[in-house]
């Protein structure tokens, strides 16, 4: 008896999630659509417009004397694509066991690179309102690229300043 009446209560909850009608501000509000992905069992997100594609880690070709947040470069179907390491980017302590197996593809007009994650959490849509602009914790370049924090805790990365940022891209020529 005890299981039913559980499984109702449940049921009830979810209906009731399910037919709320959202708030004003919320309706009428800017919502994003990010892809959530894991690294150093930390939730990020990037907005999926900026998101050309997400691939399987295979290869990375590792490049001498650039900067240690760039891994290195890999062929996605034909296009070099550099990929980038936010971790060492944003200066995080790596810490812990952490196996990137995925690359995120950026791209914006003429720009493309990739970054690592340990995991793809998929697509979700997310209040703009509700953002939180910062956190005591994110301060020097990381604050650079956030665009929010949600209530639960997933860092928001704005793609638009990733992709236009002149530090991630490393332009050296080598002297003959």
């Amino acid at each position: 008896m005890k299981r039913t009446d559980t499984r109702e209560a449940i049921l009830k909850e979810r209906a009731v999630k399910i037919g709320r009608v959202p708030d004003r501000a919320e309706a009428a509000g800017e919502r994003l659509e990010v892809v959530e992905f894991l690294l150093m069992s930390e939730r990020f997100a990037v907005e999926s417009k900026y998101v050309q594609e997400i691939c399987p880690l295979k290869e990375i070709s590792l490049l001498p004397c650039v900067p240690p947040f760039v891994s290195g470069i890999m062929n996605v179907r034909g296009r070099i694509v550099p990929v980038v390491d936010i971790r060492r980017f944003f200066e995080f302590p790596i810490k812990g066991l952490t196996d990137p197996n995925r690359v995120i593809v950026l791209a914006s007009g003429d720009t493309e690179f990739g970054i690592l994650a340990d995991a793809i959490h998929g697509m979700r849509h997310i209040s703009a309102e509700r953002l939180q602009s910062s956190l005591p914790t994110l301060t020097g370049i990381r604050e650079e690229y956030l665009k929010g924090v949600t209530g639960d805790g997933i860092v928001v990365l704005d793609g638009a300043k990733l992709l236009s940022d002149g530090r991630i891209f490393v332009n050296d020529e080598v002297e003959s």
